[in-house]
């Protein structure tokens, strides 16, 4: 039997040095805190957080028609968008079931960049290369390229004076090649905290020497920030996390992504049959699960009840530091996902009730809109 071993980023010493916790994530040794959780989670809300996001897998795909073969084999609109934009989309299986949720770089008139989940690379790789034509060139730079995330309310005075783009000027959701403390990188300015942020892409080489520079710059201010302290902090949005609330399993209509589909598309993998889902209903609802207070936190796989009788399991669930109690994400019934319908979530053998809620828990200030 063959042992798989995990990857490093090229920032693993670096967190090491910091006295992180390493554990085993998507393949890779990552972070999964440094000072404490809550700390950390605490900091991107108020201040300043600096993530290594490096695990993520990147493919660039460049030709003739780049944009176009993209837009079939994600359920959201890539053509038709300037270059220098970024999309969110679910790519999906021909039955509707999501390969994976991606970040789509529309860098140039025949150039892609695909962001993809650490876990699911290799998967993607071949289900990308297997559905593009063969005129395209496809690459996959996972191991040359690292990422570096600086998320926070304060992250514009703090990353302005370090590049020659003015970041005012860059709009949510978009993308451009410039310099940070004096290093190339892709600049972008999307995120997954619900915090106003920015991803550097950077050549992983360099990626030691950017870090540095911006811990060096942002001193007590510029909190390192881990695995688990970002999963609250998506969690508290309602993202979807890969593994937990969406797999090939959940489609994005059910999931309540449904604003990622784009049905007056000519065609995409997947189109007949969410055109059937929508037009049956879906059967089940990704929701907000509020049990109100309490010490009980749900976690995934509680089973989700009404009236003693199963209708759903939790996906993701977490004590919310910014809300002060335990949330959860969950599919339930059709019948029972409403706002406001009362449900109960089985906590170790004890029915807590919880009324069913619209993500997110949590409202940002400092998040970019437009």
């Amino acid at each position: 039997m063959t042992e798989t071993v995990d990857r490093k980023t090229a920032l693993y010493e670096e967190h090491v040095r910091l006295g992180a916790r390493i554990v085993s994530f998507g393949g890779f040794l990552m972070p999964l805190q440094y000072t404490g959780q809550i700390a950390e989670h605490r900091a991107v809300r108020t201040g300043l957080g600096l993530f290594d996001l490096s695990h993520m897998g990147e493919f660039r795909i460049r030709g003739a028609g780049a944009p176009a073969a993209v837009d079939r084999l994600v359920t959201n609109r890539i053509l038709g968008t300037e270059p220098g934009r970024v999309v969110y989309s679910p790519m999906c299986r021909p039955e509707g079931g999501i390969v994976d949720d991606l970040l789509v770089y529309h860098l140039a008139p025949d150039e892609v960049l695909l962001v993809v989940n650490a876990s699911n690379i290799a998967k993607d790789r071949a289900w990308v290369r297997e559905h593009l034509p063969n005129s395209l060139e496809f690459t996959d730079e996972s191991e040359g390229i690292a990422l570096v995330a600086v998320q926070g309310p304060r992250v514009e005075p703090f990353l302005d004076p370090m590049t020659p783009t003015p970041l005012a000027d860059l709009a949510y959701y978009s993308a451009v090649r410039s310099e940070v403390a004096g290093i190339p990188v892709l600049l972008s300015r999307t995120g997954y905290t619900g915090e106003d942020g920015f991803e550097l892409y950077v050549a992983s080489d360099r990626a030691p020497e950017l870090w540095g520079r911006l811990r060096e710059a942002g001193g007590e201010g510029l909190t390192p920030v881990g695995l688990a302290a970002r999963d609250t902090l998506r969690f508290e949005m309602g993202y979807c996390l890969y593994g937990n609330d969406i797999d090939e399993t959940t489609n994005p209509l059910e999931a309540g992504l449904g604003w990622t589909v784009k049905f007056k598309k000519d065609a995409f993998v997947a189109k007949e049959a969410l055109e059937a889902v929508r037009a049956a209903g879906v059967t089940r609802r990704l929701v907000g699960l509020d049990p109100g207070g309490g010490r009980a936190v749900p976690r995934k796989g509680y089973p989700i009840l009404a009236d003693g009788k199963p209708v759903g399991s939790v996906t993701s669930g977490t004590f919310a530091p910014s809300v002060g109690r335990g949330l959860a994400l969950g599919y339930v019934a059709r019948s029972h996902s409403g706002a406001g319908a009362a449900v109960g979530i089985d906590i170790r053998g004890r029915v807590v009730d919880a009324a069913v809620t619209r993500p997110p828990f949590y409202t940002s200030g400092s998040r970019k809109t437009h």
